[in-house]
């Protein structure tokens, strides 16, 4: 299996698109803006069908075009405690500029059940939530591939934000410590931001959670 991934979108926030070369089935973790025109032009070169769209929290720029993908037919999942954000696109337009916007509601095809495994593409994926950027934060554990998704829980060398409406620091704290530091230290972390790192880097270099107190 492989993955790509690109930054797009206003806050340059990364999607993920795991392709199984051998069924030519894919899914998709989150979708900024021009994720969907951009994965249309890629089937030109790659073909595959896309299986699922699973979104790691209801922020605007992480759901930006999860609309195009709902109304096409793929499934789309996500947390039941940031339905309020999927579902009403105009609780979200106060924290863009000028408040006028494209942005779109979602509906949501399943609500994740965390502790409840998922099969995604033939690999067994655990979710774990980890709310404190976001109420309905959750990680994608792929231990076969030595990968974790995690949204905007932690970037390399920094955090999520805790200035929006239901983030808090101490329970984003509680997060890291309890269910990203507790992975194997070779994870791979692929956050919403920036470029991939890993659990021990994380624990033994980030200055907002040391792994070590």
């Amino acid at each position: 299996m492989k993955f790509f991934s690109q930054a797009l979108g206003m806050a340059g926030t990364n999607f993920y698109l795991f392709v199984d070369e051998e069924s030519n089935k894919a899914v998709l973790f989150d979708a900024p803006e021009q994720t969907w025109e951009l994965l249309e032009q890629a089937k030109q070169e790659m073909p595959f069908e896309l299986e699922a769209l699973y979104l790691t929290h209801g922020h605007w720029d992480h759901m930006w075009d999860a609309s195009k993908f709902s109304d096409a037919g793929v499934p789309v999942y996500g947390h039941s405690d940031d339905k309020e954000l999927f579902e009403n696109a105009e609780a979200q337009r106060s924290f863009l500029a000028g408040g006028n916007t494209d942005l779109s509601s979602v509906k949501i095809d399943h609500w994740i059940e965390v502790g409840q495994p998922l099969t995604i593409l033939g690999n067994e994926v655990e979710v774990r939530h980890v709310p404190g950027h976001c109420p309905g934060n959750v990680l994608f554990y792929m231990e076969a591939m030595k990968l974790a998704v995690v949204g905007d829980t932690i970037f390399a060398g920094s955090i999520g934000r805790i200035d929006l409406p239901g983030g808090s620091m101490e329970v984003l704290e509680q997060s890291i410590r309890t269910q990203i530091y507790t992975l194997p230290d070779e994870t791979q972390l692929l956050s919403g931001h920036g470029p991939a790192t890993t659990v021990g880097q994380e624990k033994a270099t980030n200055p907002y959670v040391p792994g070590v107190v």
